[in-house]
């Protein structure tokens, strides 16, 4: 079976492409396990024209224009020379596109189109995705109940297309605690990290005030934050400047390069959140992928993550008592058999292995 996947966005400034993959890498993992029992072609766009090959990928690197984005002919010309049997869409905001792909493409080829977060349109865009789902075979979401709620909202009736596949994994592994605080000299018992937007859908203010109680209890306590937008950095800091008896228990790291988070993931026993919405959680999942045990928020997204709360602690969003009860419940647990619980939840649900065996199942039941 020759699958196709194809994007209409153009990421300008990359010119490397052995960079632009491993920039990429938690989600090329995706085509490359298909690609054990499939002939794989993904077609990329960024500063750089030619053929690349890498773990069993075919990766086509192309100059379709930048001002073809709304009609790319010759992107769909050049798809439906490939002559593929599956072409995978990433993003479901490009309805208009996705209904000439289907008419260049006719009725034999499956579209599968991904969905990376995006909301949901509102009029005249609406319109068009309710046709563009007479046009696509099946639509993959983080969980099937994220999917439902979408084409809800969407006003869109092919709930029956929905599958519940992950979008990305991870491509980092457990290391020795000790090597890791070695690299990053994490302290603190027990020790928390954040990694994320400083911004209000991820809503780091609940998570230092529940925090800093939190401490009250446990002052050997340390959370760490990595970050790399700040828009809430300085209502944290005058948060942590009014409790001066305290701030020292969290620690604003800010940017670290992402090969580091390998490091920092293996430094903690427990990652934490508290976003209100998620398309699926990459940085949770390479947390995971490494052992630390969630503490998250109840979101569609992080139910399925964690086997609806199976693997660590789930409370409810923008919750600041709720996430004070749930950093003292998982003060609780067996920490060695609770990693041992998110380490087999990764393997088995999480990892570009889960994910293409999902994926082919979709691909096998259209």
């Amino acid at each position: 079976m020759r699958i196709v996947f194809a994007s209409y966005v153009c990421s300008s400034g990359f010119t490397n492409p052995g960079e632009w993959l491993q920039r990429t890498n938690f989600y090329t993992g995706i085509p490359e396990a298909l690609s054990r029992e499939n002939e794989v072609i993904s077609i990329e766009q960024i500063d750089y024209e030619g053929r690349y090959q890498q773990n069993g990928v075919d990766y086509h690197f192309m100059d379709f224009g930048k001002r073809t984005v709304l009609f790319p002919w010759q992107q769909h010309r050049y798809i439906k020379a490939l002559q593929p049997d599956v072409v995978f869409v990433h993003g479901l905001h490009f309805a208009i596109q996705v209904i000439q792909l289907r008419l260049q493409l006719g009725s034999r080829v499956k579209i599968i189109a991904q969905h990376h977060a995006e909301r949901p349109s509102r009029w005249p865009k609406r319109y068009l995705q309710q046709l563009a789902a007479y046009c696509i075979d099946a639509y993959l979401f983080t969980s099937q109940a994220m999917g439902v709620d979408w084409m809800k909202k969407a006003h869109i009736r092919s709930t029956g297309k929905i599958h519940g596949v992950m979008e990305g994994s991870s491509v980092f592994y457990p290391v020795a605690q000790s090597l890791a605080r070695a690299k990053t000299g994490v302290q603190g018992a027990p020790a928390f990290l954040w990694v994320g937007r400083l911004n209000d859908n991820k809503d780091p203010l609940t998570v230092v005030r529940a925090f800093l109680q939190f401490t009250r209890q446990y002052p050997e306590a340390r959370l760490y934050m990595i970050y790399h937008t700040t828009e809430l950095l300085p209502e944290i800091e005058s948060l942590l400047q009014s409790e001066a008896a305290y701030k020292d228990k969290i620690i604003l790291v800010g940017k670290v390069p992402h090969d580091d988070l390998l490091y920092w993931f293996n430094s903690v026993p427990f990652i934490i959140s508290g976003s209100h919405y998620e398309g699926s959680g990459i940085a949770v999942c390479e947390a995971m992928s490494c052992g630390c045990i969630p503490v998250l928020t109840d979101i569609l997204s992080f139910q399925l993550l964690t086997n609806n709360g199976n693997c660590g602690v789930l409370y409810a969003p923008g919750n600041e008592a709720a996430l004070l009860q749930a950093l003292l419940q998982v003060t609780t647990l067996d920490v060695a058999v609770e990693r041992s619980k998110v380490l087999a939840q990764f393997q088995s649900q999480l990892s570009f292995e889960a994910i293409a065996k999902k994926i082919q199942e979709v691909i096998a039941s259209l």
